[in-house]
């Protein structure tokens, strides 16, 4: 194959900046893809995967990116996130948070009991089930190429990483695509609505069709940038010493929770300070950031790795996604209390069980942009997904490798 194309940092964001407008402009010209709540970025950054891929097929040589500027713009979000949890929320998070807990590790178990069956249907090892299972799809792109290399010991199975790569990159547009409508299925069949519907966004602005948007000025805006900032410096504080002590976590993990710190410490030092948490600046700020980097997560997919692997990924994948649905629809969404603070956890966990954090957030904002606010679901899924989920996962991976 020919030399790779590569593009450069900076042309990268503005190129990801270009297919989040994309998406925008034809979510607002397609209404299917918003009565099925699909994401701008997702609408956007498919579209220009599937440019992407017609280089790769025509040129024969790949579209590369350099992406380290995307990984500022998921720390920015995920400090947004941290300043809009209120101690309240955390409180009353307790519940929902063991619930996803438990069903996390049941998804985990059950994404490798597919990938098992259908690997060894098509003639992989049964230990390679986990790259079709939780190590690609729950654990995402770099669970996948972490643990390839010992599949591939134990098994001798050639192309593992390219295998968890494909798996992986499926998932990703798979899990963008089922949230937003299993959330509609959801809300429409039991007419659901926010139980605190005045509350204000957690992240972006309503729709224009539910709410008037919100008045922002320089001044909050700026405010805003100061306190993201604040928290990502003392996150990157405690990153630092979290390393230090021979741990390893992302950093959007500490910056998660120093943001939650400084709103909760400001709020009782300074009760009556202009507000910060729950602003249509925020709220606006934490869109653009999860936007800017799905953009640019999705039209970097290479999909010609998921073509060359055919038929059993077609098939192990459909069956995945059957069951993703299947899960969320009557099994979490019950036991959430059959509410819509669980209608818009169900679009999450669709996201999240098949592709990533990022993707179950743009997934409930979509929908919470149009339906109402639901900041407790904001607050618990990240927290599922950054401090539980690597770990249950590196367990259950670690059994089913070494069987």
């Amino acid at each position: 194959m020919s030399a790779a194309i590569v593009i450069p940092e900076f042309i990268t964001v503005t190129l990801g900046f270009a297919v989040f407008l994309m998406g925008a402009r034809l979510n607002a010209r397609v209404e299917v893809l918003r009565r099925f709540n699909i994401p701008e970025p997702v609408t956007g950054g498919l579209l220009a995967a599937l440019v992407v891929l017609a280089v790769y097929l025509f040129s024969g040589r790949a579209v590369e990116f350099e992406m380290a500027s995307r990984d500022f713009f998921l720390v920015l979000f995920f400090a947004g996130i941290g300043l809009n949890a209120r101690l309240s929320d955390l409180i009353a998070g307790g519940k929902p948070l063991a619930i996803l807990l438990v069903l996390t590790l049941m998804t985990i178990v059950a994404q490798n009991i597919i990938g098992a069956a259908g690997a060894v249907l098509f003639g992989y090892p049964a230990q390679a089930g986990v790259l079709f299972g939780s190590a690609s799809l729950i654990g995402g792109h770099g669970t996948a190429i972490a643990w390839a290399p010992d599949v591939a010991e134990a098994t001798g199975l050639s192309g593992a990483t390219e295998l968890g790569v494909a798996v992986a990159t499926l998932g990703l547009v798979l899990a963008a695509l089922v949230g937003g409508p299993v959330a509609r299925i959801l809300i429409t069949r039991n007419n659901l609505a926010p139980a605190r519907p005045d509350e204000g966004s957690t992240i972006g602005l309503p729709d224009a069709d539910v709410a008037p948007a919100a008045q922002i000025d320089h001044l909050s805006l700026m405010r805003v940038m100061l306190f993201l900032n604040f928290a990502i410096i003392l996150g990157y504080i405690g990153s630092q010493l979290i390393e230090a002590a021979g741990l390893k976590l992302p950093l959007f993990v500490p910056c998660l929770i120093a943001g939650i710190l400084i709103a909760n410490l400001r709020a009782w030092l300074r009760p009556n300070a202009p507000a910060v948490s729950r602003t249509p600046a925020l709220a606006l700020v934490s869109e653009f950031s999860l936007g800017a980097f799905l953009a640019m997560s999705l039209m970097a997919l290479q999909l010609w790795t998921i073509a060359e692997l055919g038929l059993a990924i077609a098939v192990i994948m459909t069956a995945q996604t059957a069951f993703a649905v299947a899960f969320v629809l009557y099994v979490l969404f019950p036991l959430l209390g059959s509410g819509y603070r669980g209608a818009v956890l169900a679009a999450g966990f669709g996201g999240f069980a098949l592709g990533a954090t990022p993707t179950a957030i743009a997934n409930m904002t979509a929908v919470t942009k149009r339906y109402g606010p639901s900041p407790i679901a904001f607050v618990v899924l990240p927290l599922v997904s950054a401090f539980f989920v690597d770990i249950a996962n590196a367990i259950v991976i670690q059994m089913i490798v070494n069987f």
